[in-house]
């Protein structure tokens, strides 16, 4: 690069070894004698002034070891997240559907849909396709519906059975996190999951659990920040049907762009129980 502010891209081969593995490549550029290895990130938001912060650049590559079923996904977007971009890099065909758009017969097509996170929050018409959206569960489709918070929520109800959202969360990455149904088929097909699988998770295990609930559903996990009770509405399962209609507190938002392999494998057992008969 002979000018300030010029740009290039480069492409370069990266090849994993057999097993599953996680490392970290760290990019490092030679010009002029002087060695550069940062990157400028800004953070700008409209409540805060804006902020530039200065890391050192580096890119997380994970090889996982894991299964998946099934394989079209609708998503609904919510307030901002990354989970779409994620699920595809696991193999699942993902499809960003807009509220509008979510019909019986369009849904026919896939074997599970995501609610983005906070989805009631910012549509309004969203409860207006409950039906359908239930529909589908009850068909065989699987709805993973993630965090909703509690003021704003355009809608009465946000499962076909009795739910209650709270403020309720687990803050500390490390926290305790204790399978409560291990013979869940979501716990065992098609990963088996366990402790290891809460291992390297960043920033918090989740927000807005629900704490009551209908004997309808089925709570998977459990899990508290030290000193507080346990709490068991972070991931609500619950057969509809001939589908799974699952509510998820758990930060799948936050773990799975960082590259957090236990959540990876969790999500696909969660999508991977349809038996949505697709045409």
């Amino acid at each position: 690069l002979a000018k300030k502010g010029e740009e290039a891209s480069f492409e370069f081969l990266v090849l994993p070894p057999e097993g599953a593995s996680e490392t970290w490549a760290k990019p490092i550029v030679y010009s002029n004698g002087q060695e550069y290895s940062k990157e400028q990130i800004k953070i700008e938001y409209n409540h805060v002034p804006a902020q530039l912060v200065v890391r050192d650049a580096e890119t997380k590559l994970v090889k996982l070891d894991i299964k998946i079923k099934g394989d079209k996904i609708a998503y609904i977007e919510g307030a901002g997240d990354d989970v779409a971009a994620s699920l595809s890099q696991i193999g699942y065909s993902v499809d960003m559907v807009e509220v509008d758009e979510i019909t019986a017969e369009k849904l026919k097509t896939y074997d599970a849909v995501v609610l983005g996170i906070r989805a009631y929050n910012k549509h309004k018409e969203l409860q207006f396709k409950q039906n359908v959206l239930f529909d589908f569960v009850k068909n065989g489709g699987t709805l993973l519906t993630q965090y909703m918070v509690t003021w704003g929520l355009n809608a009465d109800q946000i499962a076909p059975f009795d739910m209650k959202l709270s403020r309720d969360r687990v803050t500390v990455e490390e926290a305790e996190v204790r399978i409560i149904a291990p013979e869940h088929p979501m716990v065992n097909t098609p990963n088996k999951i366990t402790d290891k699988d809460f291992e390297g998770w960043v920033q918090e295990r989740g927000l807005y659990f629900s704490n009551e609930w209908s004997e309808d559903f089925t709570p998977l996990f459990s899990s508290n920040d030290p000193g507080e009770d346990a709490k068991e509405g972070g991931l609500l399962v619950a057969k509809y049907g001939e589908g799974y209609f699952i509510y998820s507190g758990y930060s799948w938002f936050r773990q799975l762009p960082a590259g957090v392999p236990g959540a990876y494998r969790i999500v696909a057992n969660l999508l991977s129980q349809t038996t949505q008969n697709r045409p």
